[in-house]
Order: C-alpha cells, then sequence, then structure tokens
C-alpha cells in the first residue's frame, strides 16, 4: 500500500493523521422522531383496509398490487368511493400521494379539508401504476383531511398512500420560455412528493423481491433516492439529489441522510458507506447490503458524499458540517485512510488514487458503470469525484479554521489534477482518450458511459481543445448506440455540459429527459421514468444551479451568480430562492444583465455576479464602473462584487 507524500512538517503531519486513527468507528445514531403531525391508518391496504370507508362496488384486492400484497379497487361505473379521513395533530403544510392505475378514464383523486374541497384530480387511463400527488395545502391541530378515490369510466386500484411536508421553499420559475417554466413547475412539486414525513410509520427492506418489506419501522428526515419500489435511499442518487433538496430547503434531510452513510462508513465496512438505507436513516437496505464484507460498494461515492457535504453546508449555513464527529470524521477517513486502503494495484507513482477490485459491485467496483463487464481497477468517474472530494475537504477545513490542512487538500486536488492530465488520461482525444485501467493494467479508452462523461463533469480535465474534443465526444455517444437506456444516467448529462460551459447543449438534454417523463421506465417495477426520483431533483438543480449559474456560501453570506441561459431564452427569473436565512429573487436577461432583490433575510450579502467575456464598463444600478475581469478554469469572466442589503434591489449590466 501506497502512503501519501507530504510537504507538511512530520508534526503537523502527525497532527492530521491522528484524528483518524482514534476517530469512533461507529457514531451514535439519532433517536427515532416522534409520530408524524398527519398518518394515514393502513396506507398500503395492507390491513385489509383498516382506517378506509368503501361503498358497494369497492374493496381491497390481491391482483395487481403496487407493493406488499394488496390493494384498493374501484369497479368501473359511477358513485363508487374509497375514502379516509385524517386528523391533523399539528401545523404545517402536506402534500398526499398515491400510486393509481386505471382500466378508462373519468375517475378523481381529491382531497377535501373539513369538508371543502381543496384539491382534485381527475385521472387519466393509465392501467400501469403512475404515481399521483395533490398539495400543497394548509392544515392547523384538529383539522380533518378527507383523502377520496371515486370511481369512473374502468376500473380504478388504487396502492401506495403518502404524506409529504411541503418543503420549506418554494422557488418559482418564470420566464420568457414556457417550456422552462413548465418543466420547472413539474419538477418541483414532483421532487417535494418524495420527501417523508418524520414519524411515519413504513415498511424496511422492501424490494422486487419481497415486496412489502420484513417489517416496519419509523421513518427519519429523508427523501426517496433510488427506485420507487425500494424502501430505502441510495448513496449516489442522494448525491446528485442533493442539489436539488437545497433548493427546496430541505436541509434536515440533506444532513441527516448524509450523516446516516458517514456512520456507516466504518473500519469494519473498509471507510466505505453501505450503497442503500432505509428510510429509519439507520439500517440498511438488505438487497444491498448481506454482511460487512459483501455488500454494494462503488468507489465514486464515498468522494460525492464529501463533496456534497461541502455543497449542503454551502446552502444550509449549518454549522453540523463542521462540529459533527460522525460528519468530520467520515471526510476525513475518506480522504485518507480509504484512499490509502483501496490503493495498491496501479503504481501511480507519487500521486495515491483509489481502485476497485475488478470483481463486482458487491467486491467493490471502480465505476458507477454497473453495465459494464469490464474489470476495472481505476476509473475515470472515480478519479474525477476524489478530485473532488480533496477540493471539498480543503474547503471545509478552511470554513474550520484549520489552514494546515486546507493547504494539504488543496496541494492533492491540485496534484491529482495535473498527473490525471499529464500521466492518467494519456495523451489522446476524445474517443483516443483513457478513461479507466484494468486490473491487469490496461488502459482503456472509448466510450464508458459514467467514467466518461463524470471526466469532464467533475472538472477534473484542463481547459482547452482536448476538454472540447472529448464534450463532442460525450455528446455523440450520448446520442448514439452506447447510449444508456435508463433515464436516471441521462439527468448527469445537463450537468456535464454546464459545467463545461455549454448551456445550449445542456438545454437540449435537459428537455429529453423532461420530454421522457411519462414513458414507462426500463425497470418495470419502477413505474415511469418520471416517477424515479432523480428526474425531478436534478431538473430543479439544473435550472437554478446550472441555467441560472447559482453558487451559494451562506457562511460567508456570499452569493455568486453567472448567466448560462440557452439561445433563444431571452430572460429567466426565479423567486424564493433560499440561501441560509435569507430569500433573493434573481433575474438574467440574456448574459448581459442581472437583477438580484434580497427579499428576506438578518444580513446583507456580497454579491458577485459574472459575465462571460471581458468588457470594457459595468453599471450598477446605471452607475458607470470600471470594469474587472478574472479567468475561472480557462474562460474570461466580467465580474462586479456588491453589497445587498435585506429589501433592497440591485441591477448589474454589462456595456
Amino acid at each position: 500500500m501506497k502512503r501519501f507524500r507530504t510537504t507538511l512538517p512530520l508534526a503537523a503531519a502527525l497532527a492530521f493523521l491522528t484524528p483518524l486513527a482514534t476517530a469512533q468507528a461507529d457514531p451514535v445514531r439519532p433517536s427515532a422522531p416522534a409520530p408524524a403531525l398527519l398518518a394515514v391508518t393502513d396506507p398500503g391496504f395492507e390491513q385489509g383496509g383498516k382506517g378506509w370507508e368503501f361503498t358497494a362496488g369497492t374493496g381491497v384486492a390481491v391482483n395487481n398490487p403496487h407493493s406488499g400484497n394488496r390493494l384498493a379497487y374501484l369497479d368501473a361505473g359511477s358513485g363508487m368511493k374509497v375514502s379516509q379521513t385524517v386528523t391533523a395533530t399539528g401545523r404545517g403544510g402536506y402534500l398526499v400521494s398515491a400510486w393509481i392505475a386505471t382500466g378508462g378514464p373519468g375517475a378523481t383523486y381529491s382531497l377535501r379539508v373539513n369538508g371543502t374541497a381543496v384539491a382534485e384530480r381527475t385521472l387519466p387511463a393509465a392501467a400501469n401504476y403512475r404515481r399521483h400527488t395533490l398539495g400543497r395545502i394548509a392544515l392547523a391541530p384538529g383539522d380533518r383531511l378527507e383523502i377520496a378515490f371515486q370511481s369512473g369510466q374502468g376500473w380504478v386500484n388504487v396502492d401506495d398512500v403518502m404524506v409529504s411536508p411541503a418543503a420549506p421553499a418554494d422557488p418559482r420559475v418564470s420566464s420568457s420560455d414556457p417550456e422552462i417554466v413548465a418543466m420547472f413547475d413539474w419538477a418541483k412539486d414532483k421532487a417535494n412528493s418524495w420527501v417523508h414525513l418524520p414519524g411515519t410509520q413504513g415498511p424496511l427492506d422492501a424490494d422486487e423481491r419481497q415486496t412489502g418489506g420484513t417489517g416496519t419501522g419509523v421513518y427519519a428526515p429523508s427523501y426517496w433516492a433510488g427506485y420507487a419500489n425500494r424502501s430505502g435511499y441510495y448513496s449516489r442518487d442522494m448525491a446528485h439529489q442533493l442539489a436539488g433538496a437545497g433548493i427546496l430547503g430541505l436541509h434536515a434531510e440533506n444532513r441527516e441522510m448524509l450523516r446516516a452513510f458517514a456512520a456507516s462508513a466504518t473500519a469494519e465496512h473498509a471507510y466505505y458507506p453501505v450503497w442503500a438505507l432505509n428510510f429509519d436513516n439507520r439500517s440498511p437496505l438488505s438487497i444491498d447490503y448481506r454482511s460487512p464484507s459483501l455488500f454494494v460498494r462503488e468507489v465514486p461515492a464515498p468522494f460525492e458524499l464529501v463533496q456534497k457535504a461541502e455543497e449542503a453546508y454551502r446552502w444550509s449555513g449549518d454549522p453540523a458540517y463542521l462540529d459533527d464527529p460522525a460528519l468530520w470524521a467520515f471526510y476525513r477517513h475518506t480522504t485518507d485512510d480509504f484512499v490509502t486502503l483501496h490503493d495498491g494495484r496501479k503504481d501511480n507513482g507519487g500521486v495515491a488514487v483509489a481502485e476497485g477490485t475488478g470483481r463486482g459491485i458487491f467486491q467493490g467496483t471502480a465505476s458507477y458503470n454497473e453495465q459494464s463487464d469490464e474489470p476495472l481497477t481505476e476509473a475515470g468517474d472515480a478519479i474525477g469525484s476524489q478530485y473532488q472530494a480533496y477540493r471539498a475537504m480543503a474547503a471545509l477545513a478552511r470554513a474550520k479554521g484549520d489552514r494546515a490542512t486546507a493547504g494539504l487538500f488543496e496541494r492533492r486536488a491540485r496534484d491529482l489534477r495535473t498527473y490525471f492530465n499529464s500521466t492518467w488520461s494519456g495523451t489522446g482525444s476524445g474517443a483516443d482518450m483513457v478513461r479507466g485501467y484494468t486490473t491487469d493494467g490496461r488502459a482503456l479508452t472509448g466510450w464508458g458511459k459514467e467514467n466518461s462523461w463524470f471526466m469532464p463533469m467533475k472538472g477534473i480535465i484542463d481547459p482547452g481543445a482536448r476538454r472540447e474534443a472529448y464534450l463532442d465526444y460525450v455528446d455523440a455517444q450520448s446520442e448514439g448506440a452506447g447510449r444508456p437506456d435508463n433515464i436516471e444516467a441521462l439527468t448527469y448529462l445537463p450537468d456535464t455540459f454546464l459545467a463545461g460551459g455549454r448551456p445550449d447543449t445542456a438545454w437540449k438534454w435537459m428537455r429529453h429527459v423532461y420530454a421522457e417523463k411519462d414513458v414507462q421506465h426500463v425497470n418495470s417495477r419502477q413505474g415511469t421514468n418520471g416517477d424515479y426520483p432523480e428526474v425531478s431533483f436534478t431538473l430543479v438543480a439544473q435550472t437554478v444551479q446550472g441555467l441560472m449559474g447559482v453558487t451559494p456560501n451562506a457562511p460567508a453570506r456570499t452569493l455568486t451568480t453567472q448567466p448560462r441561459l440557452p439561445s433563444g431564452m431571452e430572460w429567466l427569473s426565479v423567486e424564493d430562492l433560499r440561501v441560509g436565512d435569507s430569500a433573493f429573487t434573481l433575474r438574467h436577461d440574456t448574459d448581459r444583465r442581472s437583477t438580484l432583490t434580497h427579499a428576506t433575510g438578518t444580513g446583507a450579502y456580497t454579491w458577485e455576479a459574472r459575465f462571460p467575456g471581458a468588457h470594457a464598463a459595468v453599471a450598477v444600478d446605471g452607475v458607470r464602473r470600471p470594469a474587472r475581469t478574472e479567468v475561472v478554469d480557462g474562460v474570461t469572466y466580467t465580474v462586479v462584487r456588491t453589497r445587498v442589503a435585506p429589501g433592497r434591489t440591485v441591477t448589474v449590466e454589462v456595456r
């Protein structure tokens, strides 16, 4: 095994390494949440419909459940109804979802509060289950909510009713392009519908083999991230959904899910977090976990979780990301001990690169590309994710006031990127760029799906002609015969091209993903593509972080923006953009004017407004200023920094 080389003095290096050896292997887990404030009895009809009311022509059946063994049915015709009335025990906003299949049009799904209709949907004919959501509705203690399904021209099957808390933030998009508005509205509501109401009782270890699970548990703050027919969330999916969740204000869910993964990354697990957890935030999802030495693990995942923890810290400003011992131990184990333990097959000189075994997902695979039979020991998505984890560790350490550790990881990130571009990725371009190495040392080029597009997405490829050629190659392959079959893989493509400065290509892929939302997923048990949670969460993030170029830093009270509007989109605006304890409205008019309103907050923010290109002058609220330019990752921007106090609106324009 190779150790990192460091330029720190020996005493400083030992001071850094000692906590890794003494940190607790299994931090104390949080207690279960209090009972849910709004609870549906027998939401999956497994208790024979306990708590539900059935008219003639309705009942509980076993012929076509969405999960478990039972479902509710309504025969074709008029006047039939299945309903339940529940009483709220606390104040809040809520959404109610249900999986529904219909043999014809005309059936309805509705909500009534204290006898007054508040939401209703007429259901289309769709023989395969689709997930329908109603809300946001506001309830006070004692309010009575009726959930009702009424018959139509064909049979109706209903299963798996779920209550979600309304997300703390309600961002609203407007634009010259109605498609982005419709896309964002759908994605925001769909993403919110996957959030669990803490304290809800639900199945554990449900999957396609054991559709009803192996028992029940109390759900903690969490959201669905993975197949909708499994009762848990996945590290890879959660990492990709975290930004969208942050935009919706789901900071408690992000923190508790990250902490649950962190607590599972023990020495016994060789510092891998488990691949998936049940919604209790405690137990591994059994389909992916057999024993401490036999569970699904993929090298990019722990690195992505470190990167996303730093991102969650910037969105929320929550000091737990620096102060929680379980989280801090995870960052340090991942960026040091994990790399050392999993680096021994390929000689990378003085640079350490985490490796897989080449023997499949239950033994530790180097890449997220599970559809490949290549025996990879090192992969492009793993090394790119390791690079970003180093950068995140440096930022977290600097925020904590640990300049020595920050400097160490800045050097490690820089050295890893230099090694990647000078040696690891070879000398070829496009199809000839190296994107992995096999266990016998062979360099692999060509198309590797995740281990191809993650390299530009993670920013490890140096700017210039070589990176541009590789982006061309990724776009062509993703449209060709080798494109992924599963929609969740395609959700990474907008991120890849936004990171590469190609908003038109990113928008093309966003539109493609959205257009495919009602198509049946390749996994028939999953439902439609749009009912894969990653689709909605990523479209939220790709609109705000991507097209609007929002980079938050709540602890530093800084907000950076950069318009990336695609061709033909004249303007794009978002209201109720939450960063820390502040709310903003941001509008971009093409790539030459941005307006920021600091709607509410406890203190002023520094707004760094970036515009592509070098401009002669800028104007702040009409007052001309000299232009200032900066080069970021090979791209020149005109940059303006100005203070925006709560209640103030500022417009910046380049001239």
